[in-house]
């Protein structure tokens, strides 16, 4: 209830009770005894009306006090309801780490436990219908970075792992507003998996120095393509051995792994002396890269130095390659790859 409308209600019905009594049924006056006290003489109407002002007053004291109460219940509806647009928004950026909403009513305390743990992935055609430009400005920008733009993040206070970042910076890069030299100077700033993808892109292009000098960046698919440029018709590289162990001790690589390095090298440019060389020494190193070191050796026809090296092996060792030089013994020719 109003309690404007109510207090005109009562003023109004107070002013005809009070003006029906004196037009109508008494035009006298009486004092009333107070616990001893003597209350001067008034109207009788008045002395009627009295009692409706106090039951005015007790009942607009008693209205304001509830009305104060629904206030304060209406407030933390309110307050926890915008805790609940932060809480969806912090879902919508993927965020890991998240703010600690506390929420004061018992359903946006179940709503708000379920967001806490949950991230969504919007549709596109969502923007606009929810009536709440928070929501819609981030569904905006997830829009705008899933279509390749780049948009301004920062006020999302996103870390740089999060998803939607790495493809904003990717976005940059792409568009050439961000350079591979910046990134890979900073890998701090920038989410490691986005700067070992930047590298592997740099590799293709960048001098044998800026290879080594963002080396931490290295990944198989990195390595894969500096060996392709060994001797290549564009982009040559010239790399030694040392440098390229160097580079292969920072991967932790399987027998697979050397045996493809091999391969890549052989569909490459790389001098047979200088792969057979570079595999003898990873060998030596690593006993996972002496089957890549066979593999060299029959790939090169190199005969001699595979039969040491198994006649040296024990029994159970490279199996497939002693399998292989003795079809060769039987003058069988298959391809060295079939055993690999």
């Amino acid at each position: 209830m109003y309690i404007k409308r109510y207090t005109v209600a009562a003023v109004i019905w107070m002013a005809f009770v009070g003006w029906y009594i004196y037009q109508y049924v008494t035009h006298d006056k009486m004092g009333l005894e107070f616990f001893g006290i003597h209350l001067p003489q008034l109207y009788i109407a008045l002395w009627v009306v009295i009692p409706i002002v106090v039951l005015y007053v007790g009942s607009v004291l008693h209205m304001a006090f509830y009305s104060f109460l629904g206030s304060l219940k209406l407030r933390k509806y309110n307050k926890d309801y915008e805790q609940m647009i932060d809480a969806i928004v912090d879902a919508y950026l993927g965020k890991k780490d998240r703010k600690k909403y506390t929420f004061k009513t018992d359903r946006y305390k179940l709503l708000g436990s379920l967001l806490e743990k949950t991230s969504f992935h919007p549709n596109d055609d969502l923007i606009g219908i929810t009536n709440n430009e928070k929501i819609d400005a981030v569904l905006r920008a997830i829009e705008k970075v899933k279509r390749g733009e780049v948009v301004d993040l920062k006020h999302y206070n996103l870390a740089p792992t999060n998803e939607l970042v790495i493809q904003n910076e990717r976005n940059k890069y792409n568009m050439g507003a961000l350079d591979a030299a910046v990134i890979l100077s900073n890998p701090s700033k920038y989410d490691k998996s986005f700067c070992q993808e930047v590298y592997a892109e740099f590799v293709k292009t960048a001098s044998l120095s800026d290879i080594e000098k963002y080396k931490d960046c290295l990944t198989k698919e990195a390595l894969y393509n500096i060996l392709a440029r060994i001797n290549a018709d564009e982009n040559t590289l010239e790399i030694p051995n040392n440098v390229l162990i160097d580079l292969m001790k920072k991967l932790d690589l399987s027998k697979k792994d050397y045996i493809e390095i091999s391969s890549i090298l052989a569909k490459g440019g790389m001098l047979p002396e200088q792969r057979m060389k570079l595999f003898e020494v990873l060998g030596d190193k690593d006993e996972d890269a002496m089957d890549a070191y066979l593999y060299t050796l029959f790939d090169l026809e190199m005969l001699a130095p595979a039969k040491e090296v198994l006649q040296n092996s024990h029994a159970n060792e490279f199996q497939n390659f002693k399998a292989y030089y003795a079809l060769k013994e039987c003058g069988k020719n298959f391809s060295i790859d079939l055993f690999v």
